[in-house]
């Protein structure tokens, strides 16, 4: 045993001594790097002998040595440096994975809270899920049976058409649409109405009974749009009566307005025309939703205002009827709203579809602000915007009492004007040079969509009262020179000068003023 330990004790010495050895020798090693007395001792042994050459050799060796230990000392500091750096980097992004496990924890358990609270409401007491419902004062079906995670399914017989056999009823709100024209009896319209005449009275009704001042371009214009599109943009500062020329068109129609308030929060089309609740088995009707349906059930001129429109975008919440307005059939103009069909449906839904009536418009007013979007040209093509730039001034009418009147007169009316008052040749070919022109030096085309909505502008303005170049200015100004707009325009300034004197050559001096205006407004920006 005293051998072994002996043996053992000089070994591990014998390795020991070899760790000291590398330590000490390393120690040695920079102790003899940095040793600056000795290099001094052995300068002064060696200087005695210089010459000239050799004094600068000298200094020229130290400055090197210097800057090679400075360049070694930068280089150990900046692997330093990345090293800690790259230590905190993998350091954080444990903290956010540990951060996001956490979250990902809290909301499995809100979801399960909230779950757990949705099954109390629904069992409340021990009452099933129809039972609790109904005390909520929710309109579900009777036949309800709990599917999967506790949704309520409806239970009824499907024939053999696809139609579920229920008792139970989903749209409420179209019901009491049902329930009211069983009995409804339509007024007496006014069909000697003409419609020079339909916008002298409007303007004394607005005048005497609503103390709004318009004038008679502006409601040539708005007329004139109805007779073009489905889709009236009314635009310009605040207070110019916005919303208030389609809030008293429908007092003077004596079928008021339905208002919906756009909200910036509006992402899709479930904002204006409701969803199905899958939960109550009920679907959300909104007062657009109803109000287009009511149009199915008469010849009333309706009007739908969404008021500041571009205070969301509008491609989000109103793309599936931009798009339904744009089918050339009307026939084909449907709104989808259910998947399936229920045999209490409302009366007038084809196979869970709304057809969207010929008698409804929609008017929005939209503000050009920092807290509105800008109007993209898919929805300024479909549409016929209307500027409203200046306050009304007051004048005096006599007191002029509302009409009733019919949209079939009105059709009647804008049809007429179609066959009476068409474009004249002459300024069709003249708008057909402007269109080459204008392809030509600025590259943007009219398109077929706008010629058409001014073939149906422009009669029904002259109809109102208007003069026929005064239309077409109009429809140029604000639906293809607008385009303008997204154009380098400061390098266009000779172009759109050059178009200023094409247009009085072409059309007349000073005959197209709100092109020219609008124009010569685009040349200043720049």
């Amino acid at each position: 045993m005293n051998g072994f330990l002996k043996w053992f004790f000089v070994f591990i010495s014998e390795m020991l001594k070899g760790f000291a050895t590398i330590f000490s020798g390393l120690w040695h090693g920079i102790k003899q790097i940095f040793n600056i007395k000795n290099y001094i001792d052995i300068f002064k042994t060696y200087s005695t002998d210089f010459g000239a050459l050799g004094w600068i050799l000298a200094v020229l060796a130290v400055i090197l040595v210097v800057a090679v230990y400075v360049l070694i000392g930068l280089m150990i500091v900046l692997a330093a440096r990345k090293y800690i750096r790259f230590r905190h980097s993998i350091v954080s992004n444990e903290d956010l994975l540990e951060e996001i496990a956490d979250l990902q924890r809290q909301v499995l358990k809100m979801t399960k809270e909230k779950d757990e609270i949705m099954a109390m409401k629904v069992s409340q007491m021990g009452i099933p899920t129809s039972g609790a419902l109904s005390l909520a004062g929710a309109n579900v079906p009777s036949a309800v049976a709990e599917g999967e995670n506790g949704v309520p399914v409806v239970e009824g017989e499907v024939a053999e058409d696809g139609v579920i056999q229920t008792a139970d009823r989903r749209f409420s709100r179209l019901m009491e649409v049902d329930n009211f024209y069983k009995t409804y009896t339509p007024p007496e319209y006014d069909n000697g109405i003409t419609l020079a005449g339909l916008c002298d009275t409007y303007r004394n009704f607005a005048c005497s009974r609503m103390h709004l001042f318009y004038e008679p371009k502006t409601i040539r214009l708005f007329i004139a749009g109805m007779a073009s599109t489905k889709l009236i943009i009314l635009q310009g500062i605040s207070g110019t009566g916005k919303t208030s020329l389609p809030y008293s068109f429908g007092k003077f129609l004596q079928n008021d307005t339905t208002i919906a308030s756009v909200q910036p929060s509006w992402r899709d089309r479930t904002e204006l025309f409701g969803y199905f609740n899958e939960f109550t088995k009920n679907f959300n009707e909104t007062e657009v939703l109803k109000r287009i349906y009511s149009s199915s059930y008469n010849n009333d001129i309706n009007l739908i205002l969404l008021d500041e429109m571009n205070i969301a975008r509008i491609e989000y919440y109103f793309a599936e009827m931009l798009s339904i307005l744009e089918m050339p059939n009307a026939d084909e103009w449907e709104l989808d709203l259910v998947p399936n069909v229920w045999s209490t449906d409302p009366i007038n839904l084809d196979r869970g579809k709304l057809r969207i009536p010929q008698n409804i418009w929609y008017i929005g007013t939209a503000n050009n602000d920092d807290s509105t979007y800008a109007i993209s040209d898919k929805v300024y093509d479909r549409a016929q915007p209307i500027n409203l730039d200046a306050k009304g001034i007051a004048f005096d009418a006599p007191d002029t009492g509302p009409v009733n009147l019919g949209y079939d007169h009105l059709d009647m009316l804008f049809k007429e004007a179609f066959d009476k008052y068409p474009i004249s040749q002459e300024n069709l070919k003249k708008i057909q040079q402007l269109d080459l022109w204008v392809i030509e030096k600025l590259r943007v085309a009219f398109g077929n969509r706008i010629l058409k909505q001014m073939g149906l502008f422009v009669p029904v303005y002259v109809a109102c009262g208007g003069e026929e170049l005064e239309g077409i200015d109009y429809v140029l100004a604000t639906k293809i020179f607008r385009k303008f707009e997204s154009l380098n325009l400061a390098m266009l300034r000779d172009e759109l000068r050059e178009l200023v004197v094409y247009m009085n050559k072409s059309f007349g001096k000073n005959k197209m003023k709100e092109s020219i205006e609008y124009l010569e407004r685009l040349q200043k920006l720049f």
